[in-house]
């Protein structure tokens, strides 16, 4: 994965209230490059890839998905980029640059957007909420970067609208009416305790339009995805759609009496990206997936050193263990960053480790068992191919990870949903 792009920087002209950025005429020029860790241009071992290509299996099982797209990229072994499985349950061949749902790994580039705004001073991290946002007089106290930080105190929306999305996925909704569902929910203290909230990220998504100008398509273009030459990553417009030119098709499964009707599954690859908007409703590929979060462990897009986004980091859940942790929009993991999150029809997780550029990056295509599948099974990845061994003329440097692979493997075993036979 090589990352080499020039970063076209916007100026702000002060119009009335509003600021109108421009590409041109009053636009200053500034030059963006990245330079990824040098990756070994080969497979990873057979052995490697043998164990690897046995945890999709489990998850594929386990899960209920047809098919799963995968990239890992060890820099001093190999990398592994596959598709495993099919379109649908009756067949049709996956490839490795069909794009997807990235869920949750959207509010890293929300996060990414809020922190440029704020290093070239359109945006301060602890302007509060109402001053961008009405109608929620109540957020008095939160900053912005509550909202990136999960700290606003704010519940979530999911639980309430997961039916409306599953059988309206056509509907286009407004953010805030979205975010509404998970602002009604009882609160919390902001600035306290992280909560796992999509609302804050709508409502973060609707603060930086509106101290800009620009959409938040616009937003994720112009500050992550042009300078990243992230390609096929995008936030759609909110028309109902596939995700990209050329979809992985992504599915659901009903619930019935004892389990699942695994036999049929219910396609849902088109859907309105307004169902996600800011906190999960970007598209992407594997490979662009996995550029990303490298780019995004070694946080290159910022142009200040201060203040640093994951120095602070919170815990990730009351009796999760002490190497889980959250920050600045993304979960710390060991040493690696990334994000987990599912979506109607996908679930998927993108992690890599800031000093080396190990990398893994998964998809599944059905989101019945929701994240936890993906988000173990890119654990039981990392934790196989961490401990490759050195290409000829490579030194492994000292990394590891504080859990085994064996531990995720049997727990994804253990969640495998039921499938009960249909009725004859």
């Amino acid at each position: 994965m090589q990352l080499l792009s020039s970063r076209r920087w916007r100026a702000a002209a002060a119009s009335a209230a509003v600021l109108a950025l421009v590409l041109t005429g009053c636009s200053s020029e500034g030059s963006f490059t990245y330079t990824p860790p040098a990756q070994v241009d080969g497979a990873l071992p057979d052995a490697t890839v043998d164990a690897m290509q046995a945890a999709v299996d489990n998850a594929l099982t386990a899960s209920g998905a047809s098919g799963a797209i995968v990239g890992v990229w060890v820099p001093w072994s190999g990398s592994w980029v596959t598709a495993s499985g099919t379109q649908d349950r009756d067949g049709g061949e996956l490839s490795t640059d069909m794009t997807f749902r990235v869920a949750d790994v959207t509010r890293l580039m929300t996060c990414d957007v809020l922190y440029a705004l704020a290093d070239e001073g359109t945006v301060k991290l602890d302007a509060k909420v109402p001053k961008y946002v009405s109608g929620v007089a109540d957020m008095k106290d939160v900053t912005l970067l509550d909202l990136c930080n999960g700290t606003s105190g704010a519940g979530s929306s999911e639980p309430t609208i997961k039916g409306a999305l599953l059988n309206t996925p056509e509907r286009i909704w407004a953010p805030l009416e979205l975010a509404g569902y998970g602002l009604g929910r009882e609160r919390v203290a902001p600035a306290t305790t992280f909560r796992d909230s999509d609302a804050g990220y709508l409502l973060l998504g609707l603060a930086l339009e509106r101290a800009t100008g620009m959409s938040a398509s616009e937003l994720i273009a112009e500050y992550v995805t042009e300078p990243l030459e992230l390609a096929a990553t995008s936030l759609p417009g909110s028309t109902p759609a596939a995700p990209g030119d050329t979809p992985m098709n992504g599915h659901y499964m009903s619930a019935v009496e004892g389990g699942y009707n695994c036999a049929a599954p219910v396609d849902i690859t088109t859907l309105s990206a307004s169902s996600g908007y800011t906190d999960s409703g970007v598209v992407s590929n594997i490979t662009d997936l996995g550029r990303y979060v490298q780019a995004e462990a070694k946080q290159v897009l910022r142009t200040k050193d201060t203040p640093a986004r994951f120095g602070s980091p919170l815990p990730a859940g009351a009796h999760d263990p002490s190497w889980f942790q959250t920050a600045g929009g993304a979960f710390l993991v060991g040493s690696m960053v990334g994000q987990h999150g599912s979506v109607p029809g996908y679930a998927t997780a993108a992690y890599s480790d800031p000093t080396t550029g190990f990398t893994v990056a998964v998809v599944l295509n059905d989101s019945t068992a929701g994240v936890a599948i993906a988000q173990q099974l890119s654990w039981e990845l990392a934790a196989i191919a961490s401990k490759a061994p050195a290409a000829s003329g490579q030194t492994a440097p000292e990394f590891g990870l504080p859990f085994t692979a064996e531990q995720y493997h049997e727990a994804i075993t253990k969640s495998a949903l039921a499938c009960v036979p249909p009725a004859e």
